[in-house]
């Protein structure tokens, strides 16, 4: 264990992130750079770089594991969890709406789970977080969702069945998160089942930063396990989010129910879809840029983390929940293939980009972060470059600066 603990540190003063490994064994520590191209192997510390931070590496398992040690590293009573996540990497829309167990007061990493069995990397970053037990569920150590997966002994797991598809398995969820809220969400984020899953995978942020349930609409009408559950809160706001498909019958169903609210440009709409609703990397940055009051990361200037995802790996998107709810809460943002920087994206982070001006030097300034989640094969060494430069505090002309705060 003594071998290991000097591997984590070593691989932190590299500045690199934690990958898939716990304390089991010792970490095989990479070069800070790769060669463009190259793959970080399995458990290895990932490219970083002044202004990104890569995590994870192969698979969603691996990736899931290094943002959960990421978050929580399990070196001090401060830095354990409550309880963590276990959701089948079967189940998409389990592993979705078990993001909403990443926010407050929970805060619960999620870990994959693969055909009913704990892949290693998912048990030895289990063993390395060694959660705490959450007071609120009887001291429960691991929540398992759609998955009946053995855990190490001595772990105490509760059990959220998902086998009444979609909506049951979310609602089931909604159920278990109020029980440790200890209150009504007054905010509920709703999907369409028929949405491609890369429209859906902001959500998965969106859940953990506010706290709000994911659930389930069809195209035409309310499946009733999701009917239940909003009938039970009591006219909360509904948002929904990348549901294109979604019809005027839906709607009015929702509607019975509370506000129901469509995002879309970064915009609350109550009516037809929002132009480039259907596109998945301008739904995320619509996501991104949306508020309404207090609820939505509103994100329209510098100063923020940010979670950058391939969004034909979707499972990364809860994985990366952790980073919406903790650090410097970052929402997640998509990118539609490896090897490019889309321009909804590239314009989105040009206008949030930090800058400073003679008045106001760049230590004064407040900065932009990115975290990558997974390998090259993700998101290339390139792209990684492209977006450390754009997130880069670069000077301003006098007359584009803002007004300098009063003393």
């Amino acid at each position: 264990m003594r071998r290991s603990l000097l591997g984590l540190l070593a691989g932190l003063a590299l500045g690199g992130a934690i990958g898939a490994c716990g304390k089991a064994t010792p970490q095989t520590l990479q070069p800070a750079l790769t060669a463009p191209g190259a793959a970080a192997p399995q458990g290895a510390i990932a490219l970083a770089t002044k202004n990104t931070t890569r995590l994870g590496g192969a698979n969603a398992a691996t990736d899931a594991a290094a943002v959960a040690q990421t978050v929580y590293p399990g070196l001090t009573p401060a830095t354990r969890p409550q309880a963590v996540v276990l959701v089948d990497d079967g189940n998409w829309p389990a592993a979705l709406a078990a993001a909403q167990l990443a926010s407050a007061p929970l805060g619960a990493p999620l870990l994959y789970a693969h055909d009913g069995e704990l892949p290693p990397v998912s048990a030895r970053a289990l063993r390395a977080m060694n959660p705490s037990g959450a007071t609120a569920l009887g001291g429960v150590q691991v929540i398992r969702v759609g998955t009946t997966a053995a855990v190490p002994d001595g772990y105490r797991a509760s059990t959220i069945a998902a086998a009444g598809g979609p909506a049951s398995a979310a609602a089931a969820v909604e159920r278990l998160a109020r029980t440790v809220q200890r209150k009504q969400p007054r905010q509920v984020i709703v999907v369409a089942t028929s949405a491609e899953p890369a429209l859906q995978m902001p959500a998965a942020g969106l859940a953990a930063e506010s706290g709000a349930p994911i659930l389930f609409t069809d195209d035409s009408g309310l499946p009733a396990p999701t009917a239940s559950a909003l009938a039970s809160l009591r006219r909360p706001t509904i948002y929904l989010l990348g549901a294109p498909t979604v019809g005027a019958g839906a709607l009015a169903a929702l509607g019975r129910y509370g506000r129901v609210v469509r995002i879309a440009n970064g915009e609350a709409t109550r009516g037809a879809t929002g132009e480039g609703e259907g596109d998945p990397v301008t739904n995320a940055v619509s996501v991104s840029r949306f508020s309404d009051g207090s609820f939505g990361w509103g994100i329209r200037e510098a100063g923020h983390g940010l979670a950058f995802v391939n969004s034909s790996r979707t499972l990364d998107a809860p994985a990366a929940a952790p980073l919406s709810s903790h650090g410097d809460y970052a929402p997640l943002l998509l990118l539609s293939d490896r090897a490019s920087l889309p321009a909804p994206l590239a314009r989105y982070l040009s206008n949030i980009e930090p800058g400073y001006t003679a008045t106001i030097g760049p230590v004064r300034e407040v900065y932009n972060h990115g975290w990558l989640i997974g390998d090259d094969h993700a998101i290339s060494a390139r792209v990684q470059a492209e977006i450390d430069a754009i997130l880069e505090v670069a000077p301003r002309t006098t007359s584009s600066a803002p007004t300098p705060p009063p003393e």
